[in-house]
């Protein structure tokens, strides 16, 4: 299977890249994005050929399949050329600036019947499904969610210094980190009448265009989710301070950290489950998941609209909590 990758410059290429060179049967074709220096340095750094337009490099490499990433101003446009050019992709959440966006590309790639994933990694294993089998059965009522990674220089230190900017990101830690869990928002209330009641936002921690801090509380009219994110915690890439709390008719979970989730019942019964708790581990699991489905013609875990689902929830939030979002035109 021949693989590429648009908007390699991306920190996150190392989840999706490090995996797929320990599955058989990848060729790794080429890489794309705008950096020109980036692009020449492809082939020493990744032993692949490197070009600054997703077009020319498609032209060149004929991929099967596009993990497409990149800067979030630039997402739509890739999606939109993978889609023309019929070529299965996954691309990188939030998949656009807006909802608007993201239903656009949505609504092309249905009628045109591409394969076209995003990676809403926690559907993919761990938390999210267990949690999901056991309010089959027992009825959510309320659901927080606290998911804090490091502080913002981390973007600067490897070279993705956009996501500071809203113009090219969209926002700050409700749009990159948040996604996950409006997502999950989506999935446990998804009626019509599901709408955001609560959004508090904040740059005090880094006096930044985009916000470092914001709280969002999502409801059906009964049921509430709340959702904290920020770039607030003294930690390396890829950990964070995160609190997940669900309370059920039969029980209490609650996830103090990575690999595992405890549970009580109502009865005084206690027990620790490991498993996935966080994001970062099940890449791994999405990039084998993801070209399987692909080439035996299954569907996406999640597709584009799911994400533009929850990105209806994210706009809803900004619009509460401005200025930490650029304005667009109508």
């Amino acid at each position: 299977m021949r693989v590429a990758f648009a908007g390699a410059s991306h920190w996150h290429l190392p989840l999706y890249l490090e995996p797929l060179r320990r599955l058989d049967g990848i060729d790794l074709v080429g890489m794309a994005d705008p950096d020109p220096d980036w692009a020449a340095a492809c082939r020493e750094r990744h032993g692949c050929p490197g070009e600054t337009d997703l077009g020319t490099l498609l032209a060149r490499t004929r991929p099967d399949f596009v993990f497409a990433l990149g800067q979030h101003a630039d997402m739509a446009r890739q999606a939109a050329i993978l889609i023309e050019a019929g070529i299965p992709f996954a691309l990188e959440k939030p998949c656009g600036l807006d909802a608007r966006e993201v239903s656009g590309i949505a609504r092309q790639a249905e009628a045109r019947g591409s394969f076209a994933a995003v990676p809403l990694v926690l559907r993919n294993g761990g938390f999210l499904p267990h949690m999901n089998h056991r309010l089959a059965d027992d009825p959510l009522h309320y659901a927080s969610f606290r998911f804090v990674a490091g502080p913002p220089q981390r973007y600067r230190d490897t070279g993705c210094a956009w996501m500071l900017d809203p113009a090219r990101a969209g926002g700050g830690a409700l749009i990159n980190l948040g996604v996950h869990f409006m997502d999950i928002a989506r999935c446990w209330l998804p009626g019509a009448q599901t709408r955001v009641i609560a959004s508090v936002m904040g740059n005090a921690a880094a006096g930044l265009p985009i916000e470092d801090y914001a709280a969002v509380t999502v409801s059906d009219g009964r049921r509430t989710v709340t959702v904290e994110t920020g770039y607030l915690t003294p930690a390396a890439t890829h950990q964070f301070d995160m609190h997940y709390a669900v309370d059920m008719a039969g029980g209490y979970v609650t996830v103090a950290g990575p690999g595992a989730v405890d549970i009580a019942d109502r009865s005084g019964g206690r027990e620790t489950l490991a498993m996935p708790t966080t994001n970062v581990p099940l890449y791994e699991v999405f990039v084998a998941d993801v070209l399987d489905r692909a080439r035996s013609g299954r569907p996406p875990l999640a597709g584009l609209d799911a994400m533009a689902e929850a990105f209806g929830l994210i706009d809803q939030a900004y619009a509460m909590a401005a200025p930490f979002r650029v304005a667009r035109p109508a």
